[in-house]
C-alpha cells in the first residue's frame, strides 16, 4: 500500500510538472511572479540563514576542538574540519530543512488557500495555464535563490567558526587562516551545489504539489502544510544520501 501511494504521488508531481513547462502566455505577468517568489524565497529567508549559519559555525568550532584532544594533533585541523563540514553537510542539508520548513510550509499554505477559495478554478476559467503560472516562477525561483543562500551560509558558517576560535582562544588567527586554506578540494563546492540544487528541487516541488491538490477547507489546508514540510525533509535526507553516495564514492 505505500508503495502503491508512493507512486501515485510520484506520477501525479510528474504530471503536474509536465503540465507547468509550457510557453507564458504574457511574459511580463510570469517575470513579476518570479521576481516575487525570489523575494519570498531568498531576501525573506536571509535573516533566518544568517542566524543559525553564524551559531552553526561557532557550535561546530567548539566541539570539534573538544573531540581534538591530542597534543599530535595540529591546532588548524580545526578550521580544516569546520571549513570541509560546513561545505559538505551543515550548509547546504540543514539550511534546506529550515527552508523546508519556513518556505515549504509557505508555498502549500498559499497554494493551498487559493484552491480552497477557488481562485485557481477562476484563473483557469480565464484561460490561464494556473500550473505554468503559479508552480513554474516557485520552483526556478527556488533553484536560483537556495544556492545562493547555500553559498551565503557556508561562509557566514566559517565565519562563526572564526569568531568561536578567537573569542575561546582555541587557535590563533593564523591557524584558523591556515585551516581553511590548507588541503582545499574544490570539488567539495561541487557537491555542495549539486545537494543545493536537488534540494531547491524538492523544498519547491513537494510542497507545491500538496497544496495546489489540497481539498476542504481550512483544516486541510493546516494538514497539508504539514504534511509537504514533513515529506519534503524527509526527501531531503534521502537526496543528501543519494548525492553524497554517487559523487563521494
Amino acid at each position: 500500500m505505500i508503495l502503491g501511494r508512493f507512486f501515485e504521488h510520484t506520477g501525479r508531481i510528474a504530471l503536474m510538472l509536465k503540465g507547468g513547462i509550457s510557453r507564458p502566455e504574457n511574459g511580463k505577468v510570469y517575470w513579476k511572479e518570479f521576481m516575487t517568489q525570489c523575494n519570498d524565497i531568498g531576501i525573506r529567508s536571509l535573516p533566518i540563514v544568517l542566524v543559525i549559519s553564524v551559531f552553526l559555525g561557532m557550535v561546530l568550532t567548539l566541539q570539534v576542538s573538544y573531540q581534538l584532544i591530542s597534543p599530535w594533533v595540529p591546532k588548524y585541523i580545526i578550521a580544516q574540519l569546520t571549513r570541509d563540514t560546513a561545505i559538505l553537510e551543515l550548509s547546504p542539508t540543514l539550511i534546506c530543512i529550515v527552508l523546508a520548513g519556513v518556505v515549504g510550509s509557505k508555498i502549500a499554505s498559499e497554494l493551498g488557500n487559493m484552491r480552497v477559495s477557488e481562485q485557481i478554478d477562476a484563473l483557469e476559467i480565464m484561460g490561464i495555464n494556473t500550473k505554468t503560472y503559479l508552480i513554474l516562477p516557485k520552483i526556478i525561483a527556488a533553484l536560483i535563490m537556495v544556492p545562493c543562500l547555500v553559498i551565503l551560509s557556508i561562509a557566514i558558517c566559517i565565519f562563526g567558526g572564526y569568531i568561536a576560535g578567537m573569542t575561546s582562544h582555541i587557535l590563533s588567527d593564523q591557524q584558523f587562516i591556515q585551516g581553511i586554506t590548507t588541503g582545499f578540494v574544490p570539488y567539495n563546492l561541487v557537491v555542495a551545489m549539486s545537494k543545493s540544487f536537488a534540494f531547491a528541487f524538492i523544498i519547491s516541488t513537494i510542497p507545491a504539489y500538496y497544496g495546489y491538490y489540497v481539498k476542504g477547507g481550512a483544516l486541510e489546508i493546516g494538514k497539508a502544510s504539514t504534511t509537504a514540510v514533513v515529506v519534503s525533509c524527509i526527501m531531503i535526507l534521502l537526496a543528501d544520501y543519494a548525492v553524497s553516495a554517487v559523487l563521494l564514492s
